[in-house]
């Protein structure tokens, strides 16, 4: 990643992330490395990477390198089995990362590999901070991952997560189940979020209710029926970017 650094990146990045004094990403560093080249470099080592190295590179002053972790357990999930476990994990009853994390096994039970990914994840929040590494690692992990499971823990980054991004989190991995034509959660939590203070929430919960919208729009429109006249208007017009361009104006006048 430090090879691969484009000095005359920089400022555009670090302005395109808001990282000036007061801004959502202050004080971020970046190397100017773009996506795709970030991928390309995931995509060479992913396999060969362990979770040691995944701890060094989250915690990494530079935005992109803590992007190529996430990137890379996207990686290491994807490629894993139920079936995978590490010995390293094995009689753990809490990540090994961080005794405070949401999941627990019973003594003398092993981790699967998607396991300890998940784990990783959710114990390492304080280093998502901005949309981007929200939006390409949530729902990819959390998302796949809750698609058979208990979703409570969307519900309680949404309510009282302890930071703008993890909130976020708890809106975007409802993506996976979108794309899966599992709609309850996604409409659930954005009605949590719906007077959130914050820009950035505000286009998340709108976004996923397009998303929705798009495979249901009947059931988008029963939920913007008694709430789009107090919606905040960016979330409004994100949800309704699908539709008509009459049916817009009638929600953007108070009409519909």
């Amino acid at each position: 990643m430090h090879a691969a650094a484009d000095p005359s990146q920089v400022e555009g990045l670090s302005r395109f992330f808001k990282t000036g004094p007061g801004q959502y990403g202050e004080g971020d560093k970046f190397l100017g490395i773009k996506v795709p080249v970030t991928r390309a470099i995931v995509k060479s080592c992913w396999s060969s990477t362990g979770f040691d190295d995944l701890e060094e590179c989250i915690a990494s002053e530079y935005h992109e390198i803590r992007l190529a972790a996430l990137l890379t357990l996207v990686e290491i999930f994807r490629h894993a089995t139920a079936e995978r476990h590490s010995t390293a994990a094995r009689h753990s009853t809490a990540c090994p990362w961080n005794p405070d994390c949401h999941f627990e096994r019973p003594k003398g039970v092993e981790k699967s590999v998607r396991q300890q990914c998940i784990d990783f994840y959710v114990s390492h929040t304080q280093y998502i901070n901005n949309w981007d590494l929200v939006d390409l690692s949530c729902y990819p992990l959390l998302g796949e991952w809750l698609l058979d499971k208990d979703r409570t823990l969307l519900y309680d980054l949404a309510r009282s997560g302890r930071t703008l991004w993890e909130q976020r989190i708890g809106m975007v991995s409802t993506m996976t189940f979108v794309r899966h034509g599992q709609l309850d959660d996604t409409f659930a939590i954005a009605d949590i979020l719906l007077h959130h203070p914050h820009d950035l929430i505000h286009k998340a919960v709108g976004w996923l209710l397009r998303e929705a919208g798009k495979r249901d729009k009947a059931a988008l429109e029963a939920f913007l029926a008694p709430r789009y006249s107090t919606m905040p208007r960016t979330m409004l017009r994100y949800a309704i970017e699908k539709f008509p361009a009459p049916e817009r104006r009638h929600y953007l006048l108070g009409l519909a």
